[in-house]
């Protein structure tokens, strides 16, 4: 195998995503007045990804560690809760939702069970006070909104 091919795969896949997400960004539509709007966060996102994404290509690890299956599987399990977080948010609502995101993933990666709620709800009631209250930006509430 060529080495460093699988940082030059990873890397090719994150650019073109970068790529789309600056793209996709542009469609937001912007409400008057407002500087920055709603293409900011995922630019943002999108700049630094796009470098480290160049980084990997034209710097691969000469001699990468691949995951043994432990690693593997929790990696794997952390992407399918992020994957159906997105999901719960609209049934479930943002807190309930974000809770039931973070305690599992704080428990895949081997924090002890009360410490993981604790940080749990404090996540959930933390974002939903700073994007809800701070930033008016009104946020599902699912069966909690009555």
């Amino acid at each position: 195998m060529i080495r460093g091919l699988s940082d030059r795969v990873a890397g090719a896949i994150l650019f073109a995503l970068a790529i789309w997400f600056w793209w996709q960004a542009g469609s937001y539509a912007v409400a008057f007045g407002d500087p920055a709007g709603p293409s900011l966060f995922p630019r943002v996102v999108a700049v630094p990804m796009a470098l480290f994404s160049l980084v990997l290509i034209l710097r691969p690890d000469p001699d990468p560690v691949w995951l043994r299956w432990p690693a593997a599987a929790r990696q794997g399990a952390a992407l399918a809760i992020l994957l159906v977080y997105p999901l719960m948010l609209r049934p479930l609502g943002f807190p309930a939702a974000t809770f039931l995101a973070v305690l599992p993933l704080a428990l895949l990666f081997g924090a002890r069970v009360m410490p993981a709620v604790v940080t749990a709800l404090a996540i959930a009631g933390g974002l939903f006070v700073i994007f809800d209250t701070l930033f008016g930006l009104p946020l599902p509430l699912g069966p909690l909104s009555g």
